[in-house]
């Protein structure tokens, strides 16, 4: 399936990360099971850029790693399919799932702060994202949060992604 994935940036030096997004995010869309094409919004920013998009939008004071914009509210599991093409936009034929956007400077840290590589770090908030713009959350340290970490944890071992 032909998904769109569409990346801006406010940062230098993202080339190679933009290339694993392309490669990732179709990825987990299709685990998940999506029947329709997406398309996805990217931005690359760094930890300024997401604190004020943070602020902005959540009315939360501070950066963070990754933020999820979604269009719909969809059940976790239960991801858009055939059936649903009253979703597409009519302009493009596309599902417009939403928006993610990336602190190049959170990945970078965390990256090191958990011994792995920058990849590993992109790769592992994409598919977070991604897992939210189909309706998952964390927001309990229960069920949810456990369905959504073993989600993430299939997708990125399916696509070869370890903890190194």
């Amino acid at each position: 399936m032909e998904h769109q994935i569409i990346l801006e940036s406010d940062v230098e030096g993202v080339e190679a990360f933009a290339e694993e997004l392309r490669r990732v995010i179709p990825a987990a869309l299709e685990a998940e099971g999506v029947g329709l094409p997406c398309e996805v919004d990217v931005l690359f920013t760094d930890d300024e850029g997401i604190h004020q998009i943070n602020l902005e939008q959540r009315e939360v004071d501070r950066a963070t790693d990754v933020l999820s914009f979604p269009m719909f509210e969809f059940t976790p599991g239960e991801p858009p399919t055939a059936e649903d093409d009253e979703l597409l936009d009519p302009g493009s034929g596309l599902l417009p799932l939403g928006d993610m956007v990336l602190s190049v400077d959170h990945i970078r840290a965390q990256a090191a702060e958990y011994g792995h590589s920058q990849q590993r770090e992109l790769c592992y908030l994409a598919v977070h994202s991604v897992l939210h713009l189909l309706g998952y959350d964390h927001l309990d340290e229960g069920p949810m949060k456990r369905q959504m970490r073993a989600r993430e944890e299939a997708i990125l071992e399916s696509l070869g992604i370890t903890r190194e």
